[in-house]
């Protein structure tokens, strides 16, 4: 497929986009007055078209991996972007996850990339399953199940070393893998699930742990109540409503605004749903006048150009 690499990352950067100005909203209010298109000001005083600390961070991943995988580098980086406003919209940063303020607090003082992240169970923000979607594009051709689990879990662990964070970013990009590779999403569902829930078998992970994805690893998450779904920044909520709305949607434009219009983490939902859906849909079905007024879209598109280049031969 061509221009998968613009199509996920676009897909991130427009999803984050248009939940920015409404993030912390509440369902209900958004029911009132559903966000149809780019907002401007509001939660964040952002002007339109800009994307938060998710594009930021998957921004920073994808540049790494454009000078193939270092687990040290891809951490200065993240250190670089707090610092100096590296791969921000407008020069600086505006939001911050506390996990992940702790944990690059941790790099900057010289702590190994390997070391850094928290591991807590309180630890569980969506913080790493908002920026891991460029590993789907490195690893896509893994055939080595362990390969594919233990990079995940070292890039996620950067920032959120604790299992939940780490099960959930293998079943995200497991899932993208799939559609990269242009299975349906019900293939691409059952692929996932199967290939997630043998490896958690095979490895006797913590059953409790793997119990709490239950909803999307024994069941169909696709056929639950809206009302069942939740949208706040735990990692499990953001993973099901991302999942939720891909699969009940038709389109690029109805997967995210249904993702921003779940309300409260608006921007990471947004984010993590408008990935795989850029991916299964295509870069030409994101609107044109959301790739037109997204801040530094021609920085995005030289980016991608150049991850495309390396990666997807």
């Amino acid at each position: 497929m061509e221009n998968t690499v613009k199509a996920g990352i676009f897909g991130v950067c427009v999803g984050d986009a248009l939940g920015v100005p409404v993030e912390f909203k509440k369902r209900e209010d958004l029911k009132k007055n559903p966000v149809t298109g780019y907002l401007e000001y509001m939660s964040w005083n952002q002007p339109r078209g800009t994307w938060s600390d998710d594009s930021s961070l998957t921004l920073c991943l994808a540049e790494e991996l454009t000078k193939g995988y270092d687990l040290e580098r891809i951490g200065k980086s993240f250190v670089k972007w707090n610092q100096y406003g590296h791969w921000t919209a407008h020069g600086k940063l505006f939001d911050i996850g506390g996990t992940t303020k702790h944990s690059i607090a941790r790099l900057i003082k010289g702590e190994s990339a390997r070391f850094s992240g928290n591991i807590f169970e309180e630890d569980n923000g969506n913080g790493s399953l908002m920026r891991i979607l460029p590993l789907a594009f490195y690893l896509k051709d893994e055939e080595d199940i362990e390969k594919l689990y233990q990079t995940i879990k070292e890039v996620s662990a950067i920032t959120h070393g604790h299992f939940r964070s780490v099960f959930a970013c293998f079943i995200y990009v497991n899932f993208a893998i799939q559609l990269i590779k242009g299975k349906t999403k019900k293939e691409a569902y059952a692929y996932m699930q199967k290939t997630v829930l043998k490896y958690a078998e095979t490895h006797g992970f913590n059953s409790n742990e793997v119990q709490l994805f239950q909803r999307i690893l024994i069941y169909d998450i696709s056929g639950y109540r809206e009302d069942e779904i939740k949208s706040s920044g735990y990692v499990l909520h953001s993973l099901e409503a991302s999942l939720w709305c891909f699969m009940n949607s038709e389109s690029y434009s109805e997967a995210v605004l249904k993702a921003v219009n779940l309300g409260e983490d608006t921007d990471t939902t947004g984010a993590i749903t408008g990935g795989i859906a850029g991916i299964y849909y295509g870069y030409d079905s994101i609107p044109e006048e959301w790739i037109s007024e997204l801040v530094r879209k021609e920085d995005i598109e030289k980016l991608c150009d150049k991850l495309e280049t390396k990666l997807m031969k």
